[in-house]
């Protein structure tokens, strides 16, 4: 789709966001009100109940009384519930006007109004900072919209370990028609984070899941004291029903003494089944809203996310089986909040023991079975995060992914029309790239602020989204499986004693070293402004010498410098050519097209800069060609 287009795309799906959300807080409005009438209504009605059985009994008319007490209590009882009944409703609005503005900052980069959340921490990765993938403003924060730890994990991993292993083409082709079937069902995304965020606000923890469950419900040796209570019950009973009918003399309460003291002994180590049980249920919960929300709809249509979710939808070990189940144990021993029903129960039958065992019976089963549950919810997650930045940009293409020598090349990347998803399509500068063939390289040159770092990013970032299976922003995106090495952005470290040019030069060396391995897929390496932390002549020297090992070795990609003399590289290697951005002075101020050009750059700014801002330069020294 034109670059033109992608504007007009993002207003109409802007204009939709809001108005949807305008007959959301209209919705809210009325039920407000409507909220507002029922709790008078609710006063009024308990007061006239109160006032008038009050008035019934001082007249001493006391089935009047009755029969208004009872009337006015079934009518409150009756507001009551359709009060409750709408406070819900309000509250489910109220999650999805959540969801719904989420996405709506999320398309218009409004970061104040995209929900933070907590990347994984980050070091020595070979792109992740250079790319802005991690960070409050960054690729993963636009992404996440997760509803599991697991999820989270999941996409992070996706754009994160991509140099990890060789890359499996089939599966990578499974997964972009999972997050393509995903992209147009919306309401289906949204849902599943809506009937989760109704159960509460937090994510579903996969790790605290795992934590609670391995934690034993029971105690050791309890179905032996299961089986020896089980035997004293019945003993108590049918010597009881045996004294009661004269058969036998009264021996029970020999056995109900013996039931008595072992009930007493185990008491306090069964009472912490009740405490497991709950945790369990609170846990499961939130998983159980899910998956329940997946039976109800059918995936048929759908075939990769059918395929997906088959495992936890059909079979007896579907998980929402096992969750009711958990459900019937935690309410089984709720009882204990009655205490005397809970001891007169347990006087009769072992009650408390028996529904320890059964829950400690349910986590060993479920154990082996909810790594496999996490791992689809997992899957399902990450994969419908991209979907929504998919269904949020519709004018952005999907990406082909090129096989080994295709085209007779082993290095590709082509792309017309290519942007930066972060930076708002209103300012976004699109370019085209072609990148064929180990060892080819580009010398980008240009002035300060010209946006030769800007490209890099734009490069790199669009090459990971479409590794992970996401839409990229571009007109058209292909190219082979890389593995990504960037040295845009580098920070020296006081912890690690490490200065900014030797902490540049460490990352260098990684980036070479990655690229003399010939069985791995090729690297894609970025480079913003080679070897800055030194002198200008011993740069020049490195620079010339480490771009023609990088030429030399299993992989592609880009230089920028200010260093025009580095675009003599071009005569040097043959798979080397330049390119550059340039500036324009208009009323003594400069302005930039971001748009890039063949060739070396053939001006340089840095003196017009600090002349407009005031600093002194030589006198005769004109800004002009390089």
């Amino acid at each position: 789709m034109s670059p033109t287009d992608q504007p007009k795309l993002i207003d109409k799906k802007d204009r939709q966001l809001t108005r949807l959300l305008c007959r959301l807080d209209g919705l809210l409005g009325k039920a407000t009100q409507v909220s507002a009438r029922f709790s008078r209504w609710r006063l009024a009605i308990f007061l006239t109940g109160v006032a008038l059985s009050v008035a019934a009994y001082k007249l001493e008319s006391y089935h009047l009384g009755n029969a208004t007490l009872a009337l006015f209590a079934a009518i409150f009882l009756i507001v009551a519930w359709y009060h409750s009944r709408l406070e819900d409703r309000m509250h489910r609005l109220r999650v999805w006007r959540k969801i719904k503005s989420g996405h709506l900052a999320r398309l218009r980069l409004d970061w104040t109004g995209i929900p933070q959340s907590a990347g994984p921490v980050l070091e020595a990765h070979p792109y992740a900072a250079d790319l802005d993938l991690i960070g409050s403003h960054s690729l993963f924060t636009l992404l996440n919209t997760t509803l599991s730890s697991d999820g989270r994990n999941r996409l992070a991993s996706w754009l994160l370990d991509q140099n990890l292993g060789p890359p499996n083409p089939a599966r990578w082709l499974a997964h972009q028609a999972l997050v393509k079937e995903l992209a147009p069902l919306s309401l289906f995304r949204d849902r599943l984070v809506l009937e989760a965020s109704l159960v509460g606000e937090g994510e579903i923890d996969g790790t605290r899941i795992l934590a609670i469950l391995r934690a034993p419900a029971g105690f050791s040796g309890l179905f032996p004291v299961l089986v020896v209570q089980a035997l004293l019950a019945t003993c108590t009973v049918s010597l009881a029903l045996a004294a009661a009918f004269g058969i036998l003399p009264g021996y029970w309460p020999l056995s109900f003494a013996a039931y008595v003291v072992v009930y007493f002994l185990t008491s306090g180590r069964a009472a912490a089944a009740f405490t497991r049980a709950l945790s369990i249920h609170h846990e499961l919960d939130k998983l159980g809203a899910v998956f329940r929300y997946l039976r109800k709809r059918s995936v048929a249509r759908t075939p990769s996310l059918d395929l997906l979710c088959s495992p936890l939808l059909r079979g007896r070990n579907r998980p929402d089986r096992y969750i009711r189940r958990f459900a019937s144990v935690s309410q089984a021993l709720s009882i204990r909040a009655h205490p005397l029903v809970h001891l007169a129960l347990n006087a009769l039958v072992p009650w408390d023991l028996a529904c320890a065992y059964r829950l400690e019976c349910l986590q060993r089963r479920v154990l082996t079975e909810i790594p496999g549950w996490m791992d689809t919810l997992a899957e399902l997650d990450a994969a419908a995060a991209l979907a929504n930045f998919a269904y949020l940009h519709p004018a952005y293409c999907w990406p082909t992914l090129s096989q080994p020598g295709a085209n007779g090349q082993s290095g590709t990347l082509i792309a017309k029309q290519l942007g930066h998803p972060l930076i708002p399509s209103a300012q976004r500068i699109s370019n085209d790239v072609e990148l064929l063939g180990l060892g080819r390289l580009v010398i980008i040159t240009g002035s300060n602020m010209s946006g030769k770092s800007t490209f890099l990013r734009t490069i790199g970032i669009n090459a990971c989204l479409a590794q992970a299976g996401a839409p990229v922003c571009a007109e058209s995106f292909e190219a082979s499986w890389v593995r990504l090495y960037c040295c845009i952005r580098v920070d020296d470290s006081l912890e690690a004693g490490l200065s900014f040019f030797y902490a540049e030069v460490k990352r260098l060396k990684r980036m070479l070293d990655a690229a003399q391995q010939q069985a791995l897929p090729p690297v894609l390496f970025l480079i913003d402004e080679i070897f800055k932390g030194t002198n200008n002549r011993e740069r020049i020297i490195g620079s010339r010498a480490f771009i023609k090992a990088l030429a030399g070795g299993n992989g592609f990609g880009l230089v920028s410098t200010h260093d025009l003399e580095l675009a003599e590289l071009e005569k040097d290697i043959p798979t080397a050519s330049n390119a550059h951005f340039r500036e324009r002075v208009e009323a003594r101020a400069l302005t930039f097209d971001y748009r890039l050009r063949p060739g070396p750059c053939p001006t340089t700014n840095a003196l017009r800069i600090m002349e407009l801002e005031g600093l002194p330069v030589p006198q005769g020294e004109e800004p002009g060609p390089a």
